[in-house]
């Protein structure tokens, strides 16, 4: 099939203006400034009803397996019920940090949607948390710690029977406890039906004409490397502001209303603000998707991407990784991907160049051509978007630029270029932690994320910033080289595909880099096929197969990267999947590099030790990769 040219999408030019400093350190903007932006969101979502109140803004399957829709409209009439309802029950909006704030422990929903966007009505802030903290937690310590900080007025769980053991974990008394279905038996609660009942008084459009820039709109929690998550506060200005940069760079959001079908959790500023603001504000559609890039789960995905085509597709890597099988054997689920796709935009870790080929290669197949495929980078802190690719790139990697009323602060550190950004899309601090927003600044206003980028093209600034790791995650070997975590993270997971699903890279102040690996047990399934199931994780990740292969594959990358910051000395597979209460990973399936080697120091040890036994993993050239696992024959 001949591959026909991109489709010319209304993107702003790549235009850039670069002032180096004396110290070393660089400022890049725009030279665009930004227009002016909407006062809050509220406003926008009644002006919407006003002028396309019939069109789809939220949908959402049902048991039936029927998509339930609302438009515009509707959304308004309900979530300003839900508004008058709050004031009903005593709840108080603008009023700084006196405000009543509502805890929201379950995933994406229209209910959770109603209840959000009712609290921005009236000023009271709403804080969605990780429904991890609930339902993958054995102590749920992070719960009661945030339950603690944020002293909600109101709790909301979709489920109640679902988030029973962690409702009874907290202290209830004076929490208005509020759920969709199925009410637990241990706890009293308020069905969100109930919310929907109440007329709308004058006093919820009166609130609402009254929100501001500095509004707090939500608290997002984010967290840290070590020790608990921190509550960033997201004002009206900061969501507000970074919806117009996004516009003014993707000006084609504006040619047509962007149709998403949509996973990513709103507990999380990708899905949370970058992309159900970017429906509202451009008047689109937003499919909630049941999904997830989990076994079990992202089957739901392949199945609603042959229902719903969207405009515009995000993830993240790993959801990706998981998806891209199902669509190079399933015709109807590519072509119902590509069909009126616009954009694949992947954040929130690196792609990996092999996803990227794969994912053009679908797109030839589904249409004849390459499709637009962009990134950006940001965080929690500035709402999130801070740079964004708004130009043909050809390669993973690429950042993109500063769009307009955003700049940053390229620093020198370390042998890197550390990324700081100042701008109106950046939070004014922490929720009750002054000392942690003070470090968060530095002199000038620019807030620092701890991550590294460099110009893609040095003589070429216009060509973007390649991002470079996290400054925290890199270290030094004993040599004093400095290794490349992220950057060498994904070449080993390309390197070692199918069997390994992610590594942690150890090595900090040794002689010689080793491995902790997270198993892709149905990738080491097909080397062991002939065993009979069940097969639990230990038994496959010491078959001599699955053990041959990856001795096999890291070999041929150090033959490729010989240097001691990037060659592999020996490996270690893990049995236990990541632990989401030591901070291993996220909702988004991102792992934190820090937090697994802490947490697993033991088996840091293990991997170096002088007199390793046998699940340790030898990959020197011409060793048993370990004893009594040499296979007689070199599996396919």
């Amino acid at each position: 099939m001949k591959d026909l040219p991109l489709p010319r999408l209304n993107l702003a030019l790549p235009e850039v203006e670069v002032i180096a400093r004396q110290d070393g350190s660089k400022i890049l903007r725009s030279p665009r400034d930004l227009g002016p932006y909407a006062q809050n969101l509220a406003k926008v979502l009644r002006e919407r009803a006003d002028t396309i109140g019939d069109r789809t803004f939220l949908a959402e399957k049902n048991p039936a397996g029927e998509w339930n829709k609302l438009g515009y409209a509707e959304v308004t009439a309900r979530s300003s019920a839900v508004a008058q309802s709050l004031l009903d029950c005593g709840l108080r909006g603008l009023r700084g940090e006196q405000s009543s704030r509502i805890l929201i422990l379950s995933d994406n929903s229209i209910d959770h949607a109603l209840l959000q966007l009712g609290a921005m009505q009236i000023g009271v802030i709403s804080v969605p948390i990780s429904p991890l903290y609930s339902l993958a937690s054995r102590d749920h310590s992070k719960l009661k710690y945030i339950f603690g900080l944020i002293s909600p007025a109101m709790i909301y769980a979709r489920n109640g029977k679902q988030f029973e053991r962690a409702l009874s974990a907290l202290n209830l008394e004076g929490v208005e406890v509020v759920v969709s279905e199925e009410p637990p038996e241990a706890v009293r609660a308020t069905l969100f039906s109930e919310l929907l009942c109440a007329q709308p008084a004058a006093a919820v459009a009166e609130s609402t004409d009254k929100i501001g820039p500095d509004t707090i709109a939500k608290i997002l929690f984010t967290s840290a490397s070590t020790g608990m998550p921190k509550g960033v506060l997201n004002t009206q200005r900061m969501l507000c502001a970074n919806q117009e940069s996004m516009r003014q760079a993707w000006p084609f959001l504006g040619d047509r209303p962007p149709v998403i079908l949509d996973w990513l959790p709103w507990n999380h500023t990708f899905g949370g603000n970058h992309n159900f603001n970017m429906v509202l504000l451009n008047g689109g559609s937003l499919y909630i998707d049941g999904g997830k890039p989990v076994p079990g789960l992202i089957e739901h995905t392949v199945a609603n991407l042959k229902e719903i085509s969207p405009t515009i597709y995000f993830n993240v890597p790993r959801g990706y990784d998981m998806l891209v099988p199902y669509l190079e054997r399933d015709e109807k689920a590519r072509e119902g991907l590509f069909r009126d796709l616009d954009m694949l935009f992947y954040a929130a870790a690196s792609l990996p160049q092999y996803l990227w080929e794969r994912l053009e290669a679908l797109s030839l197949r589904a249409r004849g051509r390459r499709v637009t495929m962009a990134s950006g980078w940001g965080c929690t802190e500035s709402a999130p978007m801070a740079t964004l690719v708004h130009f043909p790139i050809d390669r993973a990697g690429i950042i993109g630029l500063p769009p307009p009323g955003i700049e940053l602060k390229l620093v020198p550190v370390d042998g890197k270029t550390e990324i700081r950004i100042r701008g109106p899309n950046v939070t004014p601090g922490y929720w009750k932690d002054d000392e942690m927003t003070r470090r968060a600044f530095d002199e000038e206003g620019f807030l620092r994320m701890g991550d590294a980028a460099r110009l893609a093209d040095p003589n070429d600034p216009a060509k973007g910033l390649v991002f470079d790791g996290r400054l925290t995650e890199n270290f030094k070997l004993m040599s004093g080289c400095w290794v490349n975590v992220g950057e060498l993270r994904w070449a080993i997971v390309e390197a070692c595909r199918p069997i390994v699903q992610d590594v942690v890279i150890a090595g900090h102040e040794r002689n010689e880099l080793g491995i902790l690996i997270f198993p892709d047990l149905q990738g080491c399934r097909t080397l062991c096929s002939e065993l009979p199931e069940p097969l639990d994780v230990e038994t496959l990740v010491k078959h001599p197969r699955v053990r041959w292969c990856l001795v096999e594959r890291l070999r041929a990358h150090n033959r490729v990267h010989p240097g001691s910051s990037t060659a592999i000395s020996r490996a270690l597979f893990l049995t236990k999947p990541a632990d989401c209460d030591a901070l291993e990973i996220n909702d988004k399936g991102y792992l934190n590099q820090r937090a697994v080697l802490d947490h697993r120091a033991e088996l840091v040890a293990k991997l170096y030790a002088a007199d390793s036994d046998d699940d340790v993993i030898v990959v020197a050239e011409g060793s048993a990769p370990c004893a009594g696992t040499w296979p007689a024959h070199r599996p396919a």
